[in-house]
């Protein structure tokens, strides 16, 4: 195949972000992803967070008889190990049948430039701090639609710069939040605070979507 251009949407380990050099050593604590589907009906329309000392568990209705249940946490292990530092989950959700597990890892994936000559870093591919905040596929998809202005245009040199523009403010936050739950003096104190300071709590994730 010939092309102009090439979006390279391989994903979170990019092999094509590798090949050209545009790969950065990550810094910090790595972490790991590793989530499983029950088949069994949300008791909740809402995405749900539980918080221990080393990881979080977030639980998503999928369907009227599905939840995914995605575990982030800086120490490697199964699924059935991470999930008894969740004592209430771990409860609610023994004996329902449930689908294989899929993990992702190390998250934190830093990248030196989104673009290389006609090669645009687009989706996890063009770099990724970590899914804490959940806002993946909106950066994704922001992504995307710049990427496909600067093919439209002819200027790929301006996606990078557009790229840092339009997720800044989802990167410092992230960044933010993951260095504070890092440290386990802040991490302990992190539900209590948003549970006292709720419209505080409800601002920042208010600019994580906008």
């Amino acid at each position: 195949f010939r092309a102009r251009y090439l979006a390279a949407a391989d994903g979170l380990h990019s092999p094509i972000r590798r090949s050209l050099g545009l790969a950065r050593p990550s810094r910090g604590v790595r972490r790991w992803g590793i989530r499983r589907h029950y088949a069994t009906a949300p008791w909740s329309d809402r995405v749900q967070v539980y918080w221990a000392p080393g990881a979080e568990a977030y639980v998503t209705p999928v369907a009227d008889d599905c939840v995914g249940v995605a575990i982030l946490t800086s120490t490697q292990g199964g699924f059935d190990r991470h999930l008894t530092e969740f004592p209430l989950l771990a409860a609610h959700l023994a004996g329902q049948p449930h689908g294989t597990d899929r993990a992702a890892g190390p998250l934190r994936q830093p990248v030196s430039s989104r673009t290389a000559d006609r090669v645009l870093l687009v989706g996890d591919a063009a770099g990724y701090v970590d899914a804490l905040t959940g806002e993946g596929l909106g950066i994704a998809f922001a992504g995307a639609e710049l990427l496909v202005n600067c093919v439209v245009s002819d200027t790929p040199q301006d996606y990078d710069r557009q790229w840092r523009k339009m997720s800044r403010r989802y990167r410092l936050l992230t960044a933010a939040l993951l260095e504070a739950s890092g440290f386990e003096p802040v991490r302990s104190r992190l539900v209590p605070a948003a549970a006292a300071l709720p419209a505080v709590f409800a601002g920042m994730v208010n600019l994580l979507a906008s």
